[in-house]
């Protein structure tokens, strides 16, 4: 194995927990959904949001929470939990106001 990547792989495994990656990478990827479902709500113009592609990611999000659920991994379940409420908001609203 390379050195450097040795170094790397040390440091994720014993500098810093690898729960705090998860938490963080999670936070972000779900607080990332709050400006898109607040300006839907507020303007209700689902115009530039495409159907199928909310309707797919809605559904992956669901069975990221349910792998969550699976594995017993917190960051999964919190982030696809909160997540899953913003897409659901989006999705709905894309099907009323189409």
């Amino acid at each position: 194995m390379n050195r450097k990547v040795g170094e790397i792989r040390y440091f994720f495994n014993n500098g810093i927990r690898m729960e705090w990656i998860g938490i963080i990478a999670a936070s972000l990827t779900t607080i990332s959904f709050l400006p898109q479902a607040i300006k839907t709500v507020k303007d209700k113009d689902t115009s530039g949001i495409s159907l199928g592609m909310y309707s797919s990611f809605t559904l992956g999000v669901f069975l990221w929470l349910i792998y969550g659920f699976m594995q017993q991994d917190m960051p999964i379940i919190g982030a696809n939990m909160i997540t899953l409420v913003f897409a659901s908001i989006i999705l709905i609203m894309k099907i009323k106001y189409k």
